[in-house]
């Protein structure tokens, strides 16, 4: 979906039939695939926009221009069929967010028709379950050319169906727990059993200001978000799969991919607009976050720190230790040689 939004920051929302003050307006580039190849182009990634067509008004050939001036590859089709869509987003300063948008089916129609060449050159394509079945014809092409699909399915998987559908052309899974991530870390882990046991080898859960879980086959990381002013929470969610893809484009590692996409978020949401911190500003603070190691067996999951520490005859112990060798940063797990956690 390619759409412009206005970006409205205030207190908080006003009751019905008041008003209220705003203290920031911002204008940018949405929907999430657009804010993602605009935020990658940022960190010197070049990317490419396969969207739907826009008004052959002024809104969209501002908005073409706006996405060739940030390098992003891809013809933007205009239409007099109908007006460019429009969103509307309001940021309270808590950093919550209620939006407004027009998404006919007249207008993801156009997806049907869109150029899909970009993709064979690809090294990763990233598609929004937001946009229907339009995407599957795009993760179709991509998967005969064995490239890599992100997939953005929000709280999607609570549609078993849907979930199966996506499931086998997924590389890449983002979820989160329901419409408005509400939920702690039992949530967290119930979604990641579900996507595990669809087949999808990659899990990103996202809950906002607590962070993420990210699980990688038998890996299990937990990156807990830092604590942070919030100001405008719109384009967050598009920020953390950025930070996810920019981490997996470098081969980065599981922990690595999920610390940089929790601080480039927890960064994102601090200030209103598309600007991004620097690569070296998020390193910085995703070196800095609190990070657990899990795993899961028997449809359960184990903290290893937690197992590591029982008894040597404990069948578990056993794969903690590989795994830990594995998985935990090299210093991190020669302290616990050294306080011998690890004797079995």
């Amino acid at each position: 979906m390619l759409t412009p939004v206005y970006i409205m920051a205030l207190d908080r929302l006003p009751k019905k039939n008041t008003g209220a003050i705003v203290h920031e307006v911002s204008e940018f580039i949405y929907d999430d695939a657009a804010i993602i190849a605009c935020v990658l182009r940022q960190w010197g990634v070049p990317t490419g926009m396969i969207g739907t067509a826009v008004g052959d008004d002024l809104l969209g050939h501002e908005l073409a221009r706006q996405l060739a001036e940030m390098g992003v590859q891809g013809k933007v089709r205009f239409t007099r069929k109908y007006r460019t869509p429009l969103e509307v987003n309001v940021s309270d300063k808590t950093g919550a967010r209620t939006y407004f948008w027009q998404r006919s089916s007249e207008i993801l129609n156009t997806l049907d028709t869109a150029d899909l060449s970009m993709i064979k050159k690809a090294k990763l394509l990233y598609a929004d379950w937001y946009d229907g079945e339009h995407i599957l014809r795009a993760m179709e092409e991509a998967n005969r050319h064995d490239i890599p699909v992100f997939l953005n399915l929000e709280h999607g998987h609570r549609d078993d169906k849907l979930l199966g559908k996506y499931a086998g052309r997924v590389t890449i899974c983002q979820a989160v727990t329901d419409a408005a991530q509400i939920g702690g870390r039992n949530a967290m882990l119930s979604v990641a059993r579900k996507l595990f046991k669809s087949g999808i080898k990659t899990a990103l859960i996202t809950m906002a200001k607590q962070g993420c879980l990210a699980v990688q086959g038998e890996l299990i990381v937990r990156v807990h978000a830092p604590r942070v002013k919030a100001v405008d929470g719109s384009g967050a969610g598009a920020t953390f799969s950025a930070g996810y893809i920019y981490g997996y484009l470098n081969e980065w590692s599981l922990e690595e991919c999920a610390r940089f996409a929790v601080a480039a978020a927890s960064l994102k949401v601090t200030h209103s607009g598309l600007k991004m911190s620097s690569v070296e500003e998020i390193k910085e603070l995703a070196s800095t976050l609190k990070v657990e190691h899990m795993f899961y067996r028997h449809n359960q999951f184990f903290e290893i720190e937690k197992l590591l520490k029982l008894p040597p005859n404990n069948p578990l112990v056993r794969e903690a230790r590989k795994l830990a060798e594995r998985f935990i940063p090299k210093k991190k797990t020669s302290e616990l040689f050294k306080r011998k956690i690890f004797k079995v």
